[in-house]
């Protein structure tokens, strides 16, 4: 089952002591701050956690898997996540 926002708030309010409403502030203010960076095109590192980075798709023939038609697809911007080493390590259980 996913960790949903509700669920991130819920952990906030039960492991810091703040409100639900001080809570869901905290965690959009913090969602916003990020999308702002990576709208800009800028990296978001957080320690201990990982790296997310705004990088560029060039355009690429594709296909429609329904009617085997060629097609273009536009170039575009993708975020991708990197994972640190502590993190890492973390989810293969070797603290």
């Amino acid at each position: 089952m996913a960790l949903t926002k509700e669920k991130i708030i819920d952990a906030i309010y039960n492991q810091v002591g703040l409100s639900k409403n001080q809570s869901r502030r905290v965690l959009e203010g913090l969602l916003e701050i990020i999308k702002q960076n990576l709208q800009k095109g800028e990296n978001l590192l957080i320690s201990g956690f990982g790296k997310f980075a705004v990088k560029d798709k060039a355009a690429r023939r594709g296909r429609n898997p329904q009617t085997k038609e060629d097609l273009r697809l536009r170039a575009r911007k993708v975020v991708v996540f990197r994972s640190s080493g502590v993190l890492r390590r973390k989810i293969n259980h070797k603290a």
